[in-house]
């Protein structure tokens, strides 16, 4: 099964795995159409939640100059999509060729807004040259007026909007003092270009028209934020990369990794109304 329609509450959302169909290029995961009973136009442009990159530091960045097979790994080896119910989809990769990374990825939709996401991986082998597993997703969004994406940190609200591809395009925690060791290349990246900014909660949103995309995290360890305005292309290319990563800075093969995350997609709300999308969600992991 390459791809599934869910329909939940305000919803619909096309899930899928790497395969073409339709018109639609191999090596694009995840949400492949999101779209709101109010507005018919989908928020994301090719795919969104996107499994992009596995990283190391040495292997992914050698291969810049290459074929960039390594670079964007999930994305070239094959996955399987499995539908758990009318709502719930999971996609499984088996062990990538070079990072040796299985992982599961599993989507579900919750009236009247809301798809719950959850990520699990298991390092196969002791491949990772400088000890960490770096995981991006990358979600391209589809022509959006404003491509910013919006934050808190310490002080309030801070809007987020790099100038061009790789420039200060990862945002970290504000304890996040981990320091992740790259072969020197060339080739510049978006997880290894860094913004002085941080983010205090696991939390950003953008807004798509009358719409507002909310996605937030159950934990702030590992939990980095990235943004392109042109999700690799010149500056004024209309479709902004609002991304993220996952690092484990220490794994054991065999070991398993995983988070929890809730993406919202709503008509637009007010800020208080965001952060109170966040706290009620966290509290209720709690339970």
């Amino acid at each position: 099964m390459a791809h599934a329609t869910f329909q939940v509450g305000d919803l619909t959302a096309v899930i899928g795995d790497n395969d073409a169909y339709d018109g639609r290029r191999y090596g694009y995961n995840g949400i492949h159409r999101l779209v709101h009973r109010t507005n018919p136009v989908s928020l994301f442009e090719v795919a969104g939640l996107n499994l992009e990159h596995i990283f190391d530091g040495d292997q992914d960045q050698r291969n810049l100059a290459a074929d960039s097979k390594i670079f964007f790994e999930p994305r070239n080896h094959p996955m399987t999509l499995a539908q758990i119910s009318e709502s719930e989809a999971e996609l499984h990769q088996d062990a990538t060729p070079n990072f040796q990374l299985e992982s599961w990825t599993r989507f579900k939709l919750v009236a009247p807004h809301y798809i719950d996401f959850s990520f699990r991986c298991m390092p196969h082998q002791h491949v990772f040259r400088y000890d960490y597993i770096g995981i991006f997703w990358a979600s391209y969004i589809n022509a959006p007026e404003n491509k910013s994406i919006y934050f808190r940190d310490a002080k309030g609200w801070v809007q987020y909007c790099t100038q061009e591809h790789n420039d200060e395009s990862t945002v970290r925690h504000t304890d996040d003092t981990l320091k992740l060791r790259f072969t020197e290349v060339p080739q510049q990246t978006l997880y290894k270009n860094f913004s002085p900014l941080r983010f205090s909660d696991p939390f950003y949103t953008g807004y798509f028209g009358t719409h507002q995309w909310i996605l937030m995290f159950d934990r702030n360890d590992g939990i980095r934020f990235s943004h392109s305005p042109s999700s690799g292309g010149p500056p004024s290319a209309p479709n902004p990369a609002w991304d993220f990563q996952f690092i484990i800075p220490k794994y054991e093969v065999l070991g398993k990794y995983g988070f929890r995350a809730r993406a919202v997609y709503r008509e637009r709300c007010s800020r208080d109304e965001v952060v109170k999308e966040f706290q009620t969600w966290r509290a209720s992991l709690a339970k």
